[in-house]
C-alpha cells in the first residue's frame, strides 16, 4: 500500500515498486490523512504486507502558520499506519527530512545525532518518526533531504523556469545540504525493501552544496547563461528558520546496500530534462 502517489516521490515509488507487488497506490482525492477513520480502515481493507508512506505536508512556510494541519500529516497519520502496520506484522516505510537537525554541527550528521528541529515543518516530521518508532511496529525509516524531480514542485523546477524566463536569480549561499533526486530516494528504498533491512538511514547521494551550487549547476545542466548572484540567509526574504548545514552522512546506507552511493552531481547530470507546465 502507498500513499502519496502523485507527490515526486511518490510518482518514482510506484513506477518501482509496481513490478514487485501488487501495489495499492493512493493519493489525497481517494485516501484522506487527515482523517484516522478513513486511514485505519484503508488499512485494514487492503491487508499489505508493506505501508509504504510517501505522503507528506511539504510546505515548510505555510507549517509555520498551519502548524496543526502539518502534525496531523506527518506526525498523527503516520503513527496511526504504524500502529495498524503492528497490528498486521506489516513493514511500515516512512520518509523524513534533514530538517530534523538545527544545523549547529560543520560535518555529516549521522543517524545518532540529536536532533533538534528549527521549524514546524521539521518538529512535525520529528513527531512523526517518534510515533512511528513508539508503535514497535517493524520500520524502515528514511531520511532525506532537498528532494527534487522533474515533476511536481521543487527546487530543481522552480530554477528551471525562472532561467526558462530569463530571470534574474538570488539564491542562498550559506545553507548547505544534500540535493537528493527523488528516483535516486526510490530506487535506494526498493533495494533496502528487497534486502529486507529495517531501522533508520540517511538515504542520500554523496557530496553536498549549497543551495547557490545547486542552481548554478542547474543552469550548466539547461546550457542557460541567466544571470545569478549568490546570498545570505538574511538578506533573502524568508519567514522560517532552516538549519545552516543540513548534510546527511550516508555511509549507513551505502553499507547496507552494498555499494557506494552516486554523487549528486551525477544524478543531476543524467536527470530527464524538467517538464515546466
Amino acid at each position: 500500500m502507498l500513499t502519496g502517489r502523485r507527490g515526486q516521490l511518490g510518482v518514482e515509488l510506484e513506477r518501482r515498486l509496481a513490478p514487485l507487488a501488487s501495489v495499492i497506490a493512493t493519493d489525497r482525492s481517494s485516501l484522506d490523512l487527515a482523517s484516522e477513520e478513513a486511514l485505519r480502515r484503508a488499512v485494514r481493507e487492503a491487508r499489505p504486507d508493506v505501508i509504504v508512506n510517501a505522503a507528506a505536508y511539504t510546505a515548510v512556510a505555510r507549517a509555520e502558520t498551519e502548524r496543526a494541519a502539518a502534525l496531523r500529516i506527518n506526525a498523527a497519520a503516520p503513527g496511526i499506519l504504524a500502529e495498524e502496520a503492528r497490528a498486521l506484522g506489516a513493514l511500515l516505510v516512512h520518509y523524513s527530512t534533514d530538517y530534523v537537525f538545527d544545523g549547529a554541527k560543520r560535518s555529516p550528521y549521522g543517524e545518532d545525532d540529536a536532533p533538534g528541529p528549527l521549524n514546524a515543518y521539521g518538529a512535525s516530521k520529528l513527531e512523526g518518526e517518534l510515533r512511528v518508532r513508539a508503535s514497535g511496529c517493524r520500520a524502515l525509516i528514511v531520511r532525506s533531504s532537498w528532494l527534487y524531480a522533474p515533476h511536481g514542485g521543487n527546487f530543481y523546477r522552480t530554477i528551471a523556469a525562472r532561467a526558462a524566463a530569463g530571470e534574474r536569480l538570488r539564491v542562498v549561499d550559506d545553507q548547505h545540504g544534500v540535493p537528493s533526486s527523488a528516483a535516486f530516494v526510490a530506487a535506494g528504498s526498493v533495494e533496502l525493501l528487497r534486502k529486507n533491512v529495517e531501522g533508520l538511514f540517511h538515504l542520500v547521494p554523496s557530496g553536498e552544496a549549497t543551495w547557490f551550487e545547486f542552481a548554478r549547476a542547474i543552469l550548466d545542466k539547461m546550457g542557460s547563461h541567466a544571470p545569478i548572484e549568490r546570498v545570505r540567509t538574511g538578506e533573502y526574504p524568508d519567514p522560517v528558520r532552516r538549519p545552516a548545514y543540513s548534510v546527511l552522512d550516508n555511509a549507513k546506507a551505502a553499507r547496507a546496500l552494498g555499494h557506494p552511493l552516486e554523487h549528486w552531481h551525477e544524478l543531476l547530470a543524467a536527470m530527464e530534462e524538467p517538464v515546466l507546465l
